[in-house]
């Protein structure tokens, strides 16, 4: 139940918010409009002029969460609500600032909004860095494919293995262009291509670093014990997910959007695509690895170094896992499955298996 006196919606953008606030025992509604600066000094200032207790919400979005901790640090209750779990009437047409934050407002006095996880500094600032190493990496591939397409329309094709190798790359010195702007836009191409290389391997370095630092280290270490989990995959998860204690081996798939959307009424039931909802580069890392459970399960030299770092019951499990997942791949190719949905069942029972290292006591 609602235990605070006066309930505050806030609708937060970079230059402006929109305050109201409702009185529970009066029933007054106050409206402001605000300016986020100085610290949200002046919001601090406006909610401590009314009725207390008060309690705080607003939307999560590219604003962040600083006004969320800096109302925590004053001792206000803050919520920063999904805008995705907003119940919002179907035949409202009309929409501003002013009739969101009054909405905000009345579901907070109401308990009807779905809270997020505000995340610690330490937490918010390793995602800062794995989600540069994940758009650095959809520039580079841009780049390559951009790259690439420039030789072919002049009618230059590798067929010496691999690209992008060192076999490649020595194949790209001999090329050459008559015409000046071709010539340029190869030379310009290529720069790129090697300059997001460079900032690609300096940022593993710092990944690398800090995931051996962090107080993530426990729980990459047992996560990089599966198959198709390395030290950036297993820190990312780590920092995405935040608190692996909150869910289940059932619930996290949910949370990763890998579970099926499903419309049912009496005896009909309907299941769809998966949800695609929560944490996008979460589900997409998850992907990608369910992909490296399909070859034969052996224990290379590369995985074993991983179980020498970890604990005995981590390596036990992780081994359970690998066995289980691979035979899950086996399973599904015998039943002639799509590809597609052989992986996305695979990632959501591997999301399970993360969550069970994760919340390994050791």
């Amino acid at each position: 139940m609602f235990s605070e006196r006066t309930s505050v919606g806030l609708d937060v953008h970079a230059r402006s918010i929109s305050a109201s606030a409702i009185d529970a025992v009066t029933g007054e509604l106050v409206e402001t409009r605000l300016a986020p600066g100085d610290g949200y000094r002046s919001v601090l200032d406006w909610v401590g002029q009314l009725p207390t207790p008060v309690a705080v919400a607003y939307e999560a979005g590219p604003t962040g969460f600083g006004l969320a901790r800096r109302l925590g640090a004053e001792g206000i209750r803050c919520v920063v609500a999904a805008p995705s779990k907003i119940n919002r009437a179907p035949g409202e047409r009309v929409k501003t600032d002013a009739r969101d934050a009054r909405l905000l407002a009345r579901l907070l006095r109401n308990e009807d909004l779905t809270a997020v996880v505000v995340p610690t500094v330490e937490q918010e600032s390793a995602r800062d860095l794995v989600r540069l190493r994940m758009d650095n990496r959809s520039d580079l591939m841009g780049a390559r494919h951009r790259m690439g397409k420039l030789l072919l329309r002049h009618g230059h094709v590798y067929s010496g293995g691999a690209a992008w190798t060192g076999a490649h790359a020595r194949w790209l010195r001999t090329i050459e262009f008559d015409n000046a702007g071709t010539r340029t836009a190869f030379a310009e191409s290529w720069e790129l291509v090697r300059h997001l290389e460079a900032r690609r391997d300096r940022l593993d370095e710092q990944i690398a670093a800090l995931a051996a630092q962090s107080s993530f280290a426990p729980v990459v270490t047992n996560l990089c014990c599966l198959r198709g989990i390395a030290t950036l995959t297993g820190f990312t998860l780590a920092v995405e997910v935040g608190d692996w204690n909150r869910f289940t081996g059932s619930s996290i798939g949910a949370f990763l959007g890998l579970t099926p959307t499903e419309h049912s009424s009496g005896s009909t039931r309907r299941q769809g695509g998966i949800t695609k909802a929560g944490n996008t580069h979460a589900r997409r890392l998850l992907t990608e690895s369910a992909w490296l459970h399909k070859p034969r399960y052996v224990v290379g030299k590369v995985l074993q170094e991983r179980w020498d770092a970890a604990p005995a019951a981590a390596r036990v499990r992780a081994d359970e896992g690998n066995r289980r997942l691979h035979h899950r791949w086996v399973r599904f190719d015998q039943r002639g499955k799509k590809h597609t949905v052989a992986t996305t069942a695979i990632a959501r029972e591997l999301a399970g298996w993360c969550w069970s290292l994760a919340t390994l006591e050791i």
